[in-house]
């Protein structure tokens, strides 16, 4: 009877390694794609963040090409002014 228990409690341990053999690859994989998922957020983020900086430039592009017509506006007035 205690060859028969040595002999199951052997081959449960063997299946259990097995088992466990299997898991590992699988919860490397899970680490993984959880790593890529938070490279790919970062990413997202990022992006958002230089769409949102190329946004504010071109305002700012606009502001200054707005101001440099003004400017050329008011230098082209004052040069057909006549002079005193």
């Amino acid at each position: 009877m205690n060859t028969k228990m040595t002999l199951a409690a052997v081959v449960l341990a063997l299946s259990l390694a097995a088992c466990a053999k299997k898991e590992e690859p699988a919860a490397a994989a899970q680490d993984a794609a959880a790593a890529a998922g938070e490279a790919a957020q970062a990413a997202g983020d990022a992006a958002a963040g230089a769409a949102q900086s190329a946004g504010e430039a071109a305002q700012a592009a606009g502001d200054a090409a707005t101001n440099a017509a003004q400017a050329a506006g008011d230098a082209a007035k004052d040069a057909t002014k006549p002079a005193n």
